[in-house]
């Protein structure tokens, strides 16, 4: 079977994408949990990578959780506990490796995002949608539940109140629909995507790397902290940026009047 994700670089922006078209994307059935860890644990060693576009090759974005890969369950009579440790230790590890890499990921959606699909985007920092992208929640559709993180990663994109309409309808959303609701910041053009999350990733990565990966730490840990927790961590990761070359580099060139020259 080939490779689920092509990864290629350019600068300091890594690009992961979806390459198996054929299964619609699917994250199951298949290598793309693997390859999926494998990828962020490898972005997280590399310091020099900062920012990371994720995107698909096809019509679809990601169909999520493989149907047909779901017979077995019937076939093979699993058992409830087995199921259980499938989840634990299959597509359960995605949202753990990217939605706490430490860099920047911006979701370029180029078509449908489905069950896991869309939740695979609400793992992501940034999400740009063509104008092709639908979104849909539709565990329930399928007599599901969202098993791979849903329940969390969706309120936290677009409300309680939104994410619950989402959840228990399995109703598809429009890209401008998704626009409206907050789910994405921006709608473009087909043809747009990529150029549009390039030049976003371009913005990212001109910011001194080890400050981002700090900042969006920062980010991920506000979600579950209490402000006094989140002033302390703060207050330590000041001290550490303070100390580095690029803030040194920043202050002179802004009293310079000069453009600042980041470490690479």
């Amino acid at each position: 079977m080939s490779h689920f994700l092509n990864i290629t670089r350019e600068g300091t922006i890594v690009i992961l994408t979806m390459s198996h078209p054929e299964t619609r994307n699917a994250l199951t059935g298949n290598t793309a949990v693997e390859e999926f860890v494998q990828a962020c644990a490898d972005i997280t060693k590399d310091t020099s990578v900062r920012a990371v576009i994720l995107t698909a090759e096809g019509p679809v974005f990601s169909s999520g959780g493989n149907v047909k890969d779901m017979l077995r369950y019937q076939t093979q009579q699993l058992k409830p506990d087995v199921i259980r440790e499938e989840y634990r230790n299959g597509i359960q590890r995605l949202p753990k490796a990217l939605y706490n890499l430490d860099v920047p990921v911006i979701a370029a959606i180029n078509g449908p995002a489905i069950g896991a699909g869309l939740d695979l985007t609400c793992m992501c920092d940034i999400r740009i949608a063509s104008d092709k992208a639908t979104f849909a929640e539709s565990f329930v559709k399928v007599g599901i539940v969202p098993g791979d993180g849903g329940a969390w990663l969706l309120p936290r994109a677009v409300g309680a109140s939104k994410a619950a309409e989402m959840a228990f309808t399995g109703e598809a959303l429009t890209a401008q629909q998704a626009l409206a609701c907050g789910l994405v910041s921006r709608v473009v053009a087909p043809e747009q995507l990529l150029p549009e999350a390039m030049a976003l990733a371009r913005k990212i990565a001109a910011n001194p790397g080890a400050v981002l990966r700090m900042t969006k730490r920062l980010l991920r840990e506000g979600e579950r902290s209490s402000l006094e927790s989140l002033l302390e961590l703060s207050a330590g990761y000041q001290a550490i940026a303070h100390m580095t070359t690029d803030h040194h580099e920043a202050v002179n060139a802004f009293i310079e009047k000069r453009p600042p020259q980041f470490s690479a």
